[in-house]
C-alpha cells in the first residue's frame, strides 16, 4: 500500500519511449501484486495451470516485460528480503483483509454473483513462496537481472539509483521517494484503462515520472520532512495520526523544526517511536552485492517452463519469444558495433 502522497507530489506524464536505453529498478512484489489483481477471469479467479498453480503473475511478467524490452527499457527486478519488525502490524492487517476477501469471493461464487466475485477476487491476493520462486526462475531464463534486497525492495532500488546504477524505481508506491529514489516511475507495468475500486468507472492510466528533487522544491521541504509527512499520514511501518491528511501534514512539518513539537500540536501520542520509522527511510538496509548483467534469453527453457510445466498457449509464448529473441539479437549487433567503434 505504501504512503499516500498522491495529493502533494507533482507528476509528469511520459511515454514508455522516454525510458528507452535506461536501466530501471522494478519493485517486484509491487508489480506482481498488480498482475495478480488485474489478470483474472470474469469470476475473479486467478489464471491457473492444470495442477492448480496460479499463473497470473507469470503471464504479466512475460508479456509486460517483453513489451518493456521491445521499447528498449532495461528492467532490473528487485525482490524484498526480511521486512522490518515495524511492518508486522501492516502485514497482519493485510492477511486479515485477504482472508475476509477470500471468504466473500467464495460466497459470491456459490451465489452466482459474478460482479461481487470479481470484486472480492481481486482483493484475495496471496503471494506464496512458490509463486515468488517461479517468478524469479522465469526472469532468470529471460536473461534479466534479479537482485535480492536484504529488506525493503524500494530501499535497495533507491540506493542503486543514487549510485547511478539505475535511473529510477518502477512502483505504484510513493515510499520509494521516502527511501530517497531520485525518480519514481508509476503506471509502467499496467497502462490503459483501470477500474476505480468500488465503482463502475474506468479511467485512463498513463506512465508517470516523479522526481524527488522537484517534489522537495515544490513543497519547500527537505527529505527528512518528507519522511515526517509519511509518518503523519501513515506508512507500512506505522499507523497514521488521526485527522491528519497530506495537506495538514505539510503545514505541520513546515511550521515545526522538531517532530516532538508536531506531536504536541496534534495532541496524539503515537504508540511507536517515530525515530525508528525515520531511520528505516533515512538509513535503510541495502546490499552492494548485486550484478546487472543482461544475458541471452534461454528460449527453449522458457518454452518448456511456461508451456510444458504451466500450460501456457504455445502460439502466444512463441510470439513473445520471437520479440525477445529479436531484441536480444539487436543488442548483440549493437554491442559488436560499439566495440568496433571504440
Amino acid at each position: 500500500m505504501g504512503t499516500d502522497l498522491g495529493d502533494l507530489v507533482g507528476k509528469e506524464e511520459i511515454t514508455l519511449d522516454y525510458l528507452q536505453g535506461r536501466k530501471v529498478g522494478v519493485d517486484s512484489y509491487n508489480i506482481i501484486y498488480q498482475f495478480l489483481a488485474s489478470i483474472r477471469g470474469q469470476d475473479g479467479t486467478p489464471l491457473m495451470d492444470s495442477h492448480g498453480n496460479v499463473t497470473s503473475h507469470l503471464t504479466g511478467l512475460l508479456y509486460r516485460t517483453v513489451n518493456l524490452l521491445d521499447k528498449g527499457i532495461k528492467p532490473v527486478f528487485v525482490f524484498d528480503g526480511i521486512p522490518p519488525e515495524q511492518k508486522r502490524k501492516t502485514l497482519e492487517q493485510r492477511t486479515k483483509i485477504r482472508t475476509e476477501a477470500i471468504a466473500r469471493h467464495e460466497k459470491a461464487l456459490k451465489e452466482g454473483n459474478l460482479e461481487e466475485a470479481k470484486k472480492y477476487g481481486s482483493r484475495a491476493l496471496k503471494l506464496t513462496d512458490k509463486m515468488v520462486e517461479d517468478a524469479k526462475q522465469l526472469l532468470g531464463l529471460m536473461g534479466l537481472p534479479v537482485v535480492e534486497a536484504p529488506s525493503e525492495g524500494e530501499a535497495q532500488i533507491a540506493q542503486m539509483a543514487l549510485r547511478k546504477d539505475l535511473y529510477g524505481c518502477v512502483s505504484q508506491d510513493f515510499d520509494a521517494l521516502l527511501f530517497g529514489a531520485p525518480v519514481l516511475l508509476r503506471n509502467i507495468a499496467v497502462t490503459g484503462k483501470r477500474k476505480v475500486p468500488g465503482r463502475d468507472l474506468y479511467i485512463d492510466v498513463f506512465p508517470e515520472k516523479i522526481e524527488l528533487e522537484v517534489v522537495l522544491k515544490q513543497l519547500g521541504i527537505d527529505r527528512r520532512k518528507l519522511v515526517w509527512i509519511g509518518i503523519l499520514i501513515g506508512t507500512d511501518f506505522n499507523e497514521k495520526f488521526p485527522s491528519v491528511g497530506p495537506k495538514t501534514a505539510l503545514k505541520l512539518v513546515k511550521e515545526n523544526k522538531k517532530f516532538e513539537k508536531i506531536i504536541n500540536a496534534t495532541g496524539f501520542e503515537p504508540g511507536f517511536d517515530y525515530r525508528e520509522i525515520e531511520k528505516i527511510f533515512l538509513e535503510p538496509k541495502f546490499s552492494e552485492n548485486y550484478e546487472l548483467e543482461f544475458r541471452v534469453p534461454e528460449k527453449e527453457k522458457i518454452f518448456d517452463f511456461l508451456c510444458g510445466k504451466h500450460d501456457f498457449s504455445e502460439d502466444r509464448v512463441k510470439n513473445a519469444l520471437s520479440k525477445l529473441e529479436e531484441k536480444a539479437h539487436e543488442k548483440g549487433q549493437q554491442s559488436r558495433l560499439d566495440k568496433w567503434l571504440r
